[in-house]
């Protein structure tokens, strides 16, 4: 099973990153359903895919959520943009 960390763009400007084994479910998730989305992104609806990046484990897909977790905005914009590897 492959994981996937992907980054979010929500209605007002803000990015989320999180991780899934499928990014158009947790996308709909996000933008639908109260029970399965993410209770922050509640009132930021809609959102829309900005970035993903493919991974073997959970682990490693966690591991890199939880750095890009750490950037700031510019930073985050740079990857998004392809400006970083």
């Amino acid at each position: 099973m492959k994981w996937y960390l992907y980054i979010v763009e929500c209605k007002d400007g803000s990015l989320y990153t999180g991780i899934s084994t499928d990014i158009q479910r947790r996308i709909w998730e996000h933008n639908t359903s109260d029970k399965l989305g993410s209770k922050s992104l509640r009132g930021k609806r809609p959102v829309k895919m900005v970035y993903s990046e493919e991974y073997n484990t959970q682990s490693d897909a966690r591991q890199r959520e939880t750095s890009i977790k750490t950037w700031t905005r510019k930073y985050k914009l740079k990857l998004i943009n392809s400006q970083l590897k």
